[in-house]
């Protein structure tokens, strides 16, 4: 079964002959892949009426277990945004009732940011769906193959979620 990215390959190599175009056949997948996902991640969410940054900040949250709150600090190092864009997120879900902010017992201070009721379900109605949209994705593929999809994926994205900051 031929891909685009097949096609892509062959047109380099008959074009550049002189160049290794060989981390094109992973790569491009990956890239290709990354947008087939973006798209079925942002289906699932408009289910929910969420935006994918928001789905992002609410599952932290719901991820960190009761009472599913942890710091604007915490949730930057998670999303991998600025405190700006935090800030201003944390904003629009407060006053989609999805958050509330409450004082930091450890730092007068500080702020944590606590998921609502109504955030919780929205995290977890969101994240059913879209596990019925990435199993979808992964549907011709083994369970083996899935494992070692995901080993292979492992060693290359560790090293950048790894990276001290």
């Amino acid at each position: 079964m031929e891909d685009e990215v097949d096609r892509l390959v062959a047109a380099w190599r008959r074009e550049r002959p002189d160049l290794d175009v060989e981390p094109l056949e992973v790569l491009s997948r990956v890239s290709r892949l990354a947008r087939h996902l973006d798209r079925a991640r942002r289906l699932a969410f408009a289910e929910r009426n969420l935006e994918p940054w928001e789905f992002d900040v609410l599952t932290a949250l719901r991820r960190a277990g009761s009472p599913y709150q942890l710091s604007p600090g915490q949730l930057l190092t998670q999303t991998l945004v600025t405190s700006g864009t935090m800030t201003n997120r944390i904003d629009r879900l407060a006053k989609k009732g999805l958050v509330e902010r409450l004082p930091d017992p450890s730092d007068r201070r500080g702020v944590l940011v606590r998921l609502t009721e109504a955030g919780q379900r929205q995290a977890d109605e969101a994240l059913a769906g879209l596990l019925i949209q990435e199993r979808a994705l992964l549907g011709d593929l083994t369970d083996r193959q899935r494992r070692e999809l995901a080993t292979l994926l492992r060693v290359l994205t560790a090293p950048f979620d790894n990276i001290p900051i």
